[in-house]
């Protein structure tokens, strides 16, 4: 073909430099392109300058020589994409009994090199057809093993076939030598760790990892601490497997917690691995306070670090303290997503005092929370919505009002879509059906309206709400745990009585957080006199005996009848409210009708007392951030 190729570029109709590629193509016979894929070539038409290629989706595709040329990578015969369509059966084969034969020939299709990702793309789903992770990590134990596979510390570096043979020993040896830096240096002794069975000379291969470990240790100890205890414990164990004492000199990981200030971001940036470990090692240099410690470190941590830091608490027979610190932190509504997501997924009778609705609101508080947070994550959510059976265990055993209380939180709730909030209400109604009505908005007419309320009022409504969820009910919580401690519960006394406060305490967050939902703050300024408003002080004339009498007509939860001050929803300023000087109007009560006539419309001096209303340094709260 190449004589033909040089006639068409002699005769203008290709250009003199795509011969080498045209015949590259022609004696292939198989190529790829960057859309269409693997493609076949099955005519050279040197008639019409053209091949005629079949693409999965293109068959007879007709391609220009010149574009083709620039557009077309040429494969070898036995490329493994050429294999995979041609002997598909072939390679299965070799899968199944012949791993470094495949390998081989996926890295001879790339060069000589290549990453575990470009592999998984060669091999799966056509010749790998299920479960490519048990499948590789066979072979992976196979390529460490076979002198002629260097198989790189890092899985996003390149695997690649050498064909002289280096033991082992020698490759991991001399990566750790050229290691850069101690993360790298500490990757590579892992690796000597995992690989003691299969080196020639352990005692020589455990002493160059300690020796370049502790070389770089010093180095890094201030800027790098966790890097480094992560260091120290593999040296550790590379000493005891040589099972010698520590040299002198040698920094341990006493020297690490010295200068450690901030135990939850110290945690937070080592490898969770090393959890488990790290925990024992601060426990074992801190006698004193390690518990105190760990219980605010459970608020401040990973899923995976929750479950151990728990999990050593209960070896240590010291879980009860940690219970009260999660139940605490359930009731007040201050856990984190990740602490909950632990607790949600970590159902058991040990945590039976715990798990309830309380524990969903918690949750709700806590998305809610996180959605401000820079590092926003959707774990806890994806967890609810995947849990089917999370949310009728919480609610189980509750009361009905307080499923209520639930239910609204959750109607309220900015941290779920519509779809996701239709589908957790479906959950409670299938355990709690009365709830129905609720969801369904088939509520009074009352219960729409919005409320107008006094600064004062609302000040003091938030106050009792605070008060019922930050004191008396973790207080009665912890009153049900201790009165459940007593057994038998057909007989306990103290456990019922606990129960019935919870109700009632229950009943009354519930009625507190749909009128604090409801309510409007005003200071009743700029209020219209010209008719009667929420805000005015009105001067009546009792028709019966004709005396004049004065009223304030406030706010929805403002009544001094001493005072002369009422509710705006109160019967009398019911029916006085849009009324005019001069005006009559009828009060029926008790069976009685008495006439009063509107002598005077004022406005009201409304004066905001603050009652105490400060924030957490002491500095005054201005008017608009009650209303927020």
């Amino acid at each position: 073909m190449r004589e033909e190729f040089e006639k068409l570029a002699s005769e203008g109709k290709i250009r003199s430099k795509d011969l080498d590629a045209l015949e590259q193509l022609t004696e292939s016979g198989y190529c790829t392109h960057r859309t269409w894929g693997l493609g076949k070539i099955t005519t050279v038409d040197t008639v019409f300058s053209r091949f005629l290629i079949d693409f999965p989706d293109k068959t007879g595709h007709s391609m220009d020589l010149g574009f083709s040329a620039k557009s077309l990578t040429p494969l070898a015969k036995d490329h493994v994409l050429v294999k995979v369509a041609t002997d598909l059966d072939g390679l299965k084969q070799m899968a199944a009994v012949s791993h470094m034969d495949l390998i081989k020939l996926v890295l001879k299709s790339h060069g000589g090199k290549a990453t575990v990702a470009q592999i998984q793309a060669a091999l799966v789903p056509e010749v790998i057809e299920e479960d490519w992770r048990k499948w590789w990590e066979a072979v992976r134990k196979e390529l460490k093993k076979d002198g002629h596979f260097r198989v790189p510390v890092k899985k996003s570096n390149p695997i690649e076939f050498n064909e002289e043979v280096t033991s082992l020993q020698e490759r991991l040896l001399g990566d750790l030598r050229v290691a850069r830096g101690l993360k790298a240096k500490l990757a590579v002794a892992n690796e000597v760790l995992k690989s003691q069975d299969d080196l020639e000379n352990v005692t020589e291969a455990f002493e160059e990892s300690m020796q370049l470990l502790d070389g770089e240790i010093p180095n890094y100890i201030k800027n790098q601490p966790e890097l480094v205890l992560d260091a120290i414990f593999t040296r550790n164990d590379l000493r005891e497997g040589l099972r010698i004492e520590a040299a002198e000199g040698q920094i341990e990981d006493i020297a690490v917690w010295d200068l450690v200030e901030d135990l939850p971001a110290f945690m937070d940036a080592l490898a969770a691995t090393r959890n488990k470990r790290t925990l024992r090692s601060y426990k074992m240099h801190h006698e004193e306070k390690w518990e105190e410690d760990f219980h605010d470190l459970l608020n401040n941590a990973q899923m995976k670090l929750v479950g151990e830091i728990v999990n050593l608490l209960i070896d240590e027979d010291r879980h009860e303290g940690a219970k009260e610190t999660l139940l605490r932190l359930v009731n007040q509504h201050q856990a984190s997503s990740e602490m909950l997501l632990w607790l949600g997924k970590n159902r058991s009778d040990a945590f039976a005092d715990i798990l309830g609705p309380e524990v969903f609101r918690a949750m709700i508080t806590a998305m809610e929370r996180d959605q401000f947070n820079e590092k926003k994550t959707s774990r806890l959510n994806d967890f609810i919505m995947g849990d089917q059976e999370l949310i009728p265990e919480l609610i189980e055993t509750a009361d009905l009002e307080v499923v209520k209380d639930l239910t609204r939180a959750l109607q309220f709730s900015s941290c779920f879509d519509d779809m996701d909030k239709r589908s957790l209400l479906g959950r409670i109604v299938k355990c709690y059906p009365a709830i129905q009505t609720l969801i369904s908005g088939e509520q009074s007419a009352s219960e729409d309206r919005g409320l107008l309320v006094s600064w004062d009022s609302l000040l003091r409504r938030r106050g009792e709400y605070s008060q019922l969820v930050q004191k008396k009910i973790p207080e009665n919580s912890k009153e049900i745990a201790i009165a459940r401690s007593y057994g038998d519960l057909r007989e306990n006394h103290e456990y019922k009585a606990a129960k019935e406060m919870q109700k009632l305490l229950m009943k009354r967050k519930s009625e507190l957080e749909a009128d604090l939902t409801r309510a409007r703050g005003t200071d009743f300024s700029a209020v219209q006199t010209d008719v009667v408003n929420p805000g005015t002080l009105v001067k009546v004339t009792d028709l019966t005996n004709q005396k004049e009498e004065t009223y304030t007509i406030l706010g929805a939860w403002d009544s001094e009848p001493e005072d002369g001050i009422i509710s705006y929803l109160s019967p009398l300023a019911n029916i006085l409210i849009g009324k005019k000087p001069g005006d009559e109007v009828d009060l029926e009560q008790d069976q009685l009708v008495k006439k009063y006539r509107l002598n005077s419309i004022a406005s009201h001096e409304y004066e905001f007392k603050h009652h105490g209303l400060h924030d957490e340094s002491g500095q005054s709260v201005p008017v608009e951030t009650v209303s927020e």
